[in-house]
């Protein structure tokens, strides 16, 4: 089974938790020809960090997981700290491929979405 795990930093304001919680829940159905699973974790300051989101997959069946930061930029925590909590829990899961797709801020779709944003809001 295939997983899809958004993973956005985290707050300490749990509606904006709450948010990336409900994208996710929204991806699902659009995502369903890819995707058996698809769940929110945070990187930090929320209830379901990357290791309990790994796992949550895990124990919901899926044997590979693509883990999707939900992130602007290529800072530190796209480049070092989400990659870092992944290698830690990945030896708990050997028989499960983990993938980390680019951040949402690489894609190509990102020019299109801030184009109509700006014509909108003229």
């Amino acid at each position: 089974m295939k997983a899809l795990l958004l993973i956005a930093h985290g707050s300490r304001r749990q509606r904006s938790n709450d948010e990336v919680i409900e994208l996710a829940d929204k991806l699902k159905s659009e995502c369903a020809e890819h995707y058996d699973i698809v769940q929110a974790a945070f990187l930090e300051l929320a209830d379901i960090l990357i290791a309990d989101g790994i796992e949550n997959c895990v124990n919901d069946g899926a044997t590979h997981i693509t883990v999707l930061p939900y992130f602007l930029n290529s800072g530190r925590h796209v480049t070092e700290d989400i990659p870092h909590d992944i290698d830690v829990v990945r030896p708990k899961f050997p028989d499960v491929q983990i993938f980390i797709a680019d951040h949402i801020g690489a894609s190509s779709a990102m020019i299109g979405m801030l184009r109509t944003a700006a014509i909108a809001n003229q």
